[in-house]
């Protein structure tokens, strides 16, 4: 009896061994299940990016050339791919010329006479746009220095920040250190873009699992008329209440249909210096799952 019963504990042990092998490889692959039902819920649209090609051009647009907040690369659909049921951003250090350049031109997207950065910057707009929901994306991000990997979303309606801006996910340096942000803007009194920050280092997420960055994680934004809440792995980041979060004009923008981004910047005001970081920096999506309620 005890031999039979230190092998049913033995199998027992190894049962478990497996299951939490299985649990943990299964996070660093790709999720071709079907998108699940959520009670309460309906799904509107995703793009699970099972092609072998470039991102769908009847869900997504590419931005080109230099963008904002003197980032250091320059957008081309180039690096942007599908493949293996993953769009892979792919930031590369290589030299590019800037077909906008004007010699006298007092716009640092226009002076500059050639990056030294290539990345990509895809999003819905024009093509898909929701007025609350629950978003769902799952990811994997890249630290290396310079690396400034976003979800977010912007209001159809006004310019920025009048339209409002939802950051489901940034990563970058803040306070000297790589974390992890869940953010929204508005326009404020002084014509200033008006912040609702959380800030958590990411230090934090490393300290309960060694192996984070090796694996896909899943970015979740609700959005109802009173509220975004934003969650990485189910756990809350910020709660933001969205009853006044109006503009001085009286316009609320998180009152308005929104649109996805998705992009890899490098540099620039909050990535840090890539000089001496190695390259390529890639950044990985696995779906993006818009749920409404019915």
């Amino acid at each position: 009896m005890s031999i039979l019963k230190n092998t049913f504990y033995t199998v027992l042990i190894l049962i478990s061994a497996f299951q939490v092998y299985g649990q943990q490889n299964s996070a660093t692959l790709p999720d071709f299940s079907e998108p699940k039902q959520i009670e309460g819920y309906k799904l509107v649209w995703n793009d699970e990016f099972n092609r072998t090609s470039k991102p769908d051009s009847n869900f997504w647009r590419h931005e080109v050339g230099f963008k904002r907040n003197h980032e250091l690369q320059w957008y081309q659909p180039e690096n942007a791919i599908c493949k293996n049921g993953v769009l892979t951003i792919t930031a590369l250090r290589e030299k590019v010329k800037n077909t906008k350049y004007e010699a006298n031109s007092t716009d640092w997207r226009l002076n500059r006479k050639e990056g030294n950065y290539t990345s990509s910057s895809i999003n819905t707009r024009g093509l898909k746009s929701w007025k609350y929901g629950r978003f769902e994306v799952r990811a994997r991000i890249d630290s290396t220095k310079g690396s400034w990997p976003a979800i977010w979303t912007l209001g159809d309606k006004g310019p920025w920040p009048a339209n409002g801006e939802i950051d489901i996910m940034e990563f970058y340096i803040k306070n000297q250190k790589q974390s992890i942000l869940a953010n929204a803007a508005h326009l404020g009194t002084h014509r200033e873009a008006k912040w609702n920050s959380k800030v958590i280092s990411l230090s934090y997420f490393l300290a309960k699992d060694p192996k984070w960055l090796e694996k896909f994680h899943v970015w979740r934004m609700d959005w109802d008329e009173k509220a975004i809440k934003i969650y990485l792995d189910d756990e809350l980041l910020n709660d933001i209440d969205i009853t006044n979060t109006k503009n001085p004009d009286g316009f609320n923008p998180f009152h308005q249909e929104h649109y996805f981004l998705l992009n890899l910047a490098i540099g620039g005001e909050n990535g840090g210096d890539p000089t001496l970081s190695k390259f390529p920096i890639t950044y990985e999506v696995d779906y993006v799952r818009v749920y409404q309620k019915n």
